[in-house]
């Protein structure tokens, strides 16, 4: 069960997306720094309690018109090894202290707990609660049968994150994770696995995205 503490982070969450943002091949911004607000999402839990998971939702003001990105993220107390380049970066936790905040598809528990999401076998949490199901997340089965990860590789493109992830000696499971969010077209009614969720849009009403979308195949 994740602890949710009610302190600071120095820098915060949305300081360090500011910077980050604009390194990404999929933002679409022009500025060398975005203006981050937090709009939504969802934690899962890592069944050690060691690495805190968050499927964080920020829009960005900064250009002509706000867009709204979706930004797994992942809370270490140490670095994670081999990693240096998916650090977004460090912060200072009021209770915690210094805690090493990662881009999540990158990060092993992450991707582990995200499978486990898309196949049933975890559930989503409220974001800023602790101990508390969040049954506004919705997901679908990429396969009727378990899934444990042996292995995985990430990619960025303009279009978001591609997850290519061992499942077997002969499948893959293959998640694409949406970075910009928009509102989801009627997924729901298609096939494959996914995972949809809302978030509060600009004019504060809620909208309803695709997160993630996942499907099966040989290796």
């Amino acid at each position: 069960m994740s602890i949710i503490h009610r302190t600071t982070l120095t820098p915060t969450k949305m300081e360090l997306l500011s910077a980050w943002l604009p390194t990404r091949p999929w933002y679409l911004g022009t500025a060398g720094t975005a203006d981050p607000v937090k709009a939504g999402g969802f934690r899962l839990d890592d069944p050690r309690g060691e690495v805190g998971i968050e499927f964080m939702v920020a829009t960005d003001q900064a250009g002509e018109r706000p867009v709204t990105y979706h930004v797994p993220l992942t809370y270490r107390a140490s670095p994670l090894a081999g990693a240096d380049d998916a650090l977004v970066g460090t912060t200072e936790h009021g209770v915690l202290g210094q805690r090493w905040v990662y881009d999540g598809t990158r990060d092993p528990v992450l991707v582990h707990q995200l499978v486990a999401l898309i196949q049933g076998s975890a559930a989503a949490q409220a974001q800023s609660q602790s101990d508390t199901p969040d049954p506004t997340v919705r997901v679908r089965a990429a396969a009727p049968a378990s899934l444990t990860p042996a292995g995985f590789t990430a990619s960025d493109s303009p279009n978001g994150t591609l997850l290519r992830i061992q499942v077997s000696a002969a499948a893959k499971l293959s998640v694409a994770i949406s970075r910009v969010l928009a509102e989801d077209a009627g997924l729901e009614q298609n096939g494959g696995g996914y995972v949809t969720a809302p978030w509060r849009g600009p004019d504060d009403t809620t909208i309803r995205s695709v997160f993630a979308t996942a499907t099966t195949g040989p290796v």
